[in-house]
């Protein structure tokens, strides 16, 4: 998946993210920047892909591993 970064910067409230650790297994956060980082749960995590307004999508890829898919976006 090919990502293009916005040439103009956007603001932003909370970053939720989706990553994979070492070991395969997703971590959920959710990020104020330069504030704080809290490890949420998968559903709230999938409850704010669902219900809040996201102004930005960036994917995040493993190299090496297609099938791990990592996310983050902005709201």
């Amino acid at each position: 998946m090919k990502y293009i970064p916005s040439p103009i910067p956007i603001r932003y409230e909370y970053v939720y993210s989706a990553t994979a650790n070492r070991s395969g297994r997703m971590q959920y956060h959710k990020i104020r920047p330069g504030v704080s980082k809290l490890r949420i749960s998968r559903q709230e995590f999938i409850r704010a892909y669902n219900d809040l307004t996201i102004i930005a999508l960036h994917p995040l890829p493993l190299h090496g591993q297609d099938a791990v898919f990592q996310l983050e976006f902005y709201v």
